[in-house]
């Protein structure tokens, strides 16, 4: 269904790292959509939510390959080829996948996927060697994506778990715009590492997991259990006194999304936004959530109010290890 301009919400858009390509504040993330790691996802909810996201003026989506080895992509391709003109689409190369030949190959069958014929940020997913994968030199893997958009099937490289030192790496080899980390209320290692990195060299920061998986919309009361297979059971802050600590900063926060008249989660992706350089990746599993987060983009947070909230953010984090990775599962 062609969207009219009537229906569809336009927000101000920011630009990604140096590369020209406009982007929203909010973006919508579908790993949920591979539903390998998730529980209850519904193929058709997942299209009506990636529709629903854009005519409440999301234009910005963010996959990857390895989410459920293609089905991600596949879905966000046939959700919106008819206003592919009018989106930005952000995906990934994941850890195996960083050999010269490798990576050329795996855009490829991300393009197909994706049914269109470039992809606006291409992003290495992992750093070489994770997950106990072969490493590659970076060197290797940056003269594939550097030739990719010299070919013009790729606009901006981007790279996602990388540490400051890493990223410094890589920007030897040719221009980085962005880079992905876990980054949320709860979940601040970034800004001791690559975040002033980022601002120095504008690169954008598209931060994922801002609702620290859910934690964040206060949906999950003292002692939560998940399904079997969702990935949440795995995530650190879902764990122990970090969990009893979490309760304690939600309660807290809930008076100033009060008074913002918004949900904590909106609060949440609000706050995220609002810092350097940062815009947030938030996933959905149906039409009322994307609309929920897309409507955090019109939030307006004084300086007062994100002194208030990064003072109750640090309960959680300041019991926190150095440790960047979200979850129990090493990379």
């Amino acid at each position: 269904m062609e969207p009219t301009s009537a229906q569809t919400t336009t927000h101000p858009t920011r630009l990604l790292g140096t590369s020209g390509i406009a982007i929203t504040p909010i973006i919508m993330g579908t790993w949920q959509a591979g539903k390998r790691g998730w529980v209850g996802i519904d193929d058709q909810e997942i299209i009506q939510a990636l529709r629903a996201g854009f005519d409440a003026g999301i234009t910005t989506f963010d996959t990857a390959e390895v989410y459920g080895e293609g089905y991600s992509e596949q879905l966000v391709g046939q959700a919106l080829a008819d206003v592919r003109d009018r989106v930005v689409y952000a995906t990934k190369v994941f850890a195996n996948h960083m050999k010269y030949q490798q990576v050329i190959d795996a855009c490829e069958a991300s393009l197909r996927r994706l049914k269109t014929d470039y992809i606006d940020l291409y992003q290495i997913h992992w750093p070489s060697g994770s997950f106990n994968t072969e490493v590659v030199p970076i060197a290797e893997t940056m003269q594939a994506l550097m030739e990719l958009k010299q070919q013009g099937k790729i606009r901006a490289i981007g790279v996602s778990n990388f540490s400051r030192q890493q990223l410094a790496e890589a920007a030897q080899y040719g221009p980085i715009d962005s880079l992905q980390p876990p980054y949320s209320l709860f979940w601040r290692q970034l800004e001791r590492d690559a975040m002033p990195y980022c601002i120095e060299h504008n690169l954008t920061i598209l931060a994922y997991s801002p609702l620290a998986q859910g934690l964040l919309t206060g949906r999950f009361g003292p002692g939560h259990q998940f399904a079997q297979g969702d990935v949440r059971a795995s995530n650190k802050l879902f764990k122990g006194e970090t969990y009893e600590r979490a309760q304690t900063a939600l309660a807290q926060l809930r008076p100033i999304a009060e008074r913002k008249q918004c949900s904590l989660a909106q609060l949440a992706l609000a706050w995220v936004i609002a810092q350097p350089q940062c815009c947030a990746i938030a996933g959905a599993r149906n039409s009322e959530q994307a609309t929920h987060n897309a409507q955090a983009m019109s939030i307006q947070l004084s300086a007062a109010d994100l002194a208030e909230m990064d003072t109750i953010g640090r309960i959680v984090t300041d019991h926190l290890d150095d440790n960047p990775i979200l979850w129990d599962f090493a990379a």
